[in-house]
């Protein structure tokens, strides 16, 4: 009789050695991670492998359907799957240089040893090769390709040759020769998912030393793991993905901590009565996506390390929020009160900056500015928190993380974390002035970007956060009001993206088909649009967006943002590729000089 389940804690080498092939099944997503979720996978491995932990990291559960012989049907870990693949390529790749380069030397013996060790179980995930066949392989690497690791059949994947053409290729060059590159594309716009990720993660084993990638390979493959449920009945196992995914949710830090605090508590009613309102904020400012509990006690331990000098400075390991209070410093949780006063005081703060414009902007940013923004925050008396005095910090870290999300770095790059980790010490430090902070952050950005690089990335922008920055540094260079409601707002495309009259627009404007998929999503055509306004006018003709009435207020001349107004006197009434070059150029000079804190002439 055939199994019905079978699950199994599984290390990530042991899972990923197998003989049937991994499937990925018509109806899944295509592969969706990108630098973001790869630089979140990158962290937790390297955040406990530099712990040195005795117990296993663990990745969450894979449901695996097994109703096809010879088919291992991936119905929840596709996404991680493929990344452990191109994540073991790249130390694939890093570990064969190193070897080839290392001395022949008693003193090196052990550490080629190892290396090769795990080299060896790399190759027999990569391509099913014992020790004979890898031999073969490194003589012919001919006989390295066509070895199926995953078949991908996902009618939404349009590229589901390029895991394959990554694992297949002898040296990193031949990897980029062989990948599949977006037409019109520069840097690594041009590249896939696959492609990008896999390149991040080689890039980053390349400032590794030998004995790091040792102790980091060895772990990723012994020490990390995951729960392998298999299931025999399609319909079984789409059930348990669907039950696992909405219910049975682990205990999280603030509720671990909270019940110590309660335990450590004299009085248990005044405890509560403590805990509670702290707990309704949160939640309220969770709601809205400022902040939730779990991130308040995050936050409190960024504070406390930097004011405690709890760490080094270049030391950028961070200990899990749990493991600081309940087993580094559990001193903390020793006197409630104290402690929930200093978390009051940070939900306080963020009440009151919440409704800032410009706390609305960051906000559309990486999350990671949280941390640090808090940290200088917490020193300033309450009362004389002001949107006025608080926006210098605010737009020190509005230019990092604009230069975040233009480029292709992650934010554990020595270029944000090891920077903020450092000046993290004098964001607490009310002796620190703001004027040295503005001047350490124009110090890092000029050392460290060109103006003209982050020009041509700007150039190429085609996602929608900056657009919101644009406006900021527009409505400030022109002394306007800049505030947006976030659900009364739209990221409007001046030449329309879609519509019925797409066609005719376009030919108005007498673009090819190719400059307009090459321009519609440029910052150059992108504004800000109140969303009652955008629903009127969205996908019409220039000369009607603009609007000809104050008192109709259905095109730019009823807007409040100030690059709509001035649209709406725009000299032409028609907009094509000249013109939205012009403004993707303006867009482009504006936030580089921002960026930079070059004021614009």
């Amino acid at each position: 009789m055939a199994k019905e389940i079978e699950p199994k804690l599984q290390t990530i080498g042991a899972y990923l050695k197998k003989t049937d092939i991994f499937r990925i099944p018509e109806y899944q997503r295509a592969y969706s991670w990108n630098i973001s979720n790869c630089d979140k996978l990158w962290q937790d491995i390297e955040s406990y492998i530099d712990q040195d932990a005795e117990d296993p990291y663990f990745f969450g559960t894979i449901i695996i359907d097994c109703s096809m012989k010879g088919y291992l049907n991936l119905i929840d870990g596709q996404q991680r799957t493929t990344t452990f693949l191109l994540l073991l390529k790249a130390m694939h790749l890093r570990i064969t240089e190193i070897l080839n380069n290392m001395a022949d030397t008693e003193e090196a013996a052990g550490l080629r040893r190892s290396l090769q060790q795990s080299l060896d179980s790399i190759f027999e995930i990569l391509y099913r090769a014992d020790v004979r066949k890898q031999i073969e392989i490194e003589k012919n690497w001919d006989k390295a390709k066509g070895v199926q690791i995953i078949e991908n059949v996902s009618i939404n994947e349009l590229h589901k040759n390029e895991l394959k053409n990554i694992i297949e290729a002898k040296t990193f060059a031949d990897a980029e020769k062989m990948v599949y590159k977006f037409p019109r594309k520069q840097k690594d716009n041009k590249y896939t998912n696959f492609f990008r990720n896999f390149k991040s993660f080689y890039e980053r084993l390349l400032v590794y030393q030998e004995s790091n990638l040792d102790v980091l390979a060895n772990g990723f493959l012994n020490k990390c793991q995951i729960i392998e449920i298999k299931s025999w009945q399609i319909e079984q196992a789409i059930t348990m993905f669907n039950s696992l995914n909405s219910t049975g949710m682990p205990l999280s830090d603030a509720d671990i901590i909270s019940a110590h605090l309660f335990s450590h508590a004299p009085n248990k009613a005044n405890f509560k009565e403590i805990w509670e309102p702290i707990i309704h904020k949160a939640d309220e400012l969770s709601q809205k996506r400022i902040v939730n509990i779990d991130s308040v006690l995050q936050q409190f331990m960024y504070i406390n390390r930097s004011k405690e000098h709890q760490y080094e400075e270049g030391q950028l390991t961070t200990p899990g929020v749990r493991k600081y209070y309940t087993v580094l410093y559990p001193e903390l949780l020793e006197d409630p009160i104290k402690i929930c006063n200093n978390f009051s005081k940070i939900l306080r703060i963020w009440d009151k900056i919440q409704g800032f414009p410009i706390t609305k902007l960051l906000l559309k940013f990486n999350e990671n500015f949280k941390l640090f923004l808090i940290s200088y925050l917490y020193r300033i008396p309450e009362e004389k928190i002001s949107e006025r005095d608080i926006t210098p910090i605010m737009e020190c870290l509005l230019r990092l993380f604009a230069l975040l999300e233009v480029g292709d770095f992650g934010f554990s790059s020595r270029y944000f974390k090891t920077f903020l980790f450092n000046e993290n010490f004098k964001l607490v430090d009310p002796n620190y002035s703001i004027d040295k902070i503005i001047e350490d952050f124009d110090s890092h950005i000029n050392s460290v970007w060109k103006e003209e690089d982050v020009i041509a990335d700007l150039k190429e922008y085609d996602k929608n956060i900056l657009v919101y920055l644009n406006e900021y540094i527009y409505a400030r260079e022109h002394k306007l009001h800049f505030d947006f409601v976030q659900d009364k707002v739209n990221v409007e495309h001046i030449m329309p993206a879609s519509g019925h009259n797409i066609d005719a627009i376009r030919a108005d404007a007498q673009m090819t088909l190719e400059e307009f998929d090459d321009m519609v999503n440029l910052l150059g055509n992108k504004i800000l649009l109140e969303e009652d306004i955008n629903k009127y006018i969205g996908r019409d003709w220039f000369k009607t967006k603009k609007g000809t009435l104050v008192q109709d207020k259905k095109g730019y001349v009823g807007s409040s943002f100030g690059i709509a107004t001035s649209l709406s006197s725009y000299p032409s009434d028609s907009w094509g590729k000249n013109d939205i070059e012009f403004a993707n150029r303006k867009a482009a000079d504006r936030i580089c000089n921002f960026i930079f804190n070059v004021s614009s002439i």
